[in-house]
């Protein structure tokens, strides 16, 4: 009987490779998740891409640049204050439509030209 052979692409093999990596998974885990067939496929898959199991030093190395990724005290206030001006801003479009609205209707119940024309010489 002949056995049936999974023919891989090399994206998903390194996409299995990343997994194992990185979300600390054992390869029995994704070779059953991924019906993948065979006991050393991943390990296989890792030498040919070059890759080997993430060590102590190489954790620390990703938490410290990981670190460094995040907002600095200015960043976080500069976006404090990009919201806070947003929002003061949405206010004003509120207040300006409010005014409008209500010379609108000013203008209709008292039936009085409220609003300057803008061909009128001064």
């Amino acid at each position: 009987m002949k056995r049936k052979v999974n023919h891989f692409t090399d994206d998903f093999r390194f996409q299995v490779v990343q997994e194992y990596l990185n979300t600390g998974k054992s390869q029995a885990e994704l070779q059953k998740k991924y019906s993948i067939g065979g006991n050393n496929c991943i390990s296989n898959w890792m030498r040919k891409f070059g890759t080997s199991e993430v060590t102590v030093e190489q954790i620390n190395l990703q938490q410290a640049m990981s670190k460094e990724e995040e907002k600095t005290p200015r960043e976080r206030r500069l976006e404090a204050k990009v919201k806070e001006l947003e929002k003061a801003l949405e206010q004003e479009r509120l207040r300006t439509l409010a005014l409008d609205t209500m010379i609108n209707i000013a203008e209709r119940d008292l039936k009085i030209s409220i609003r300057k024309k803008s061909g009128t010489k001064q």
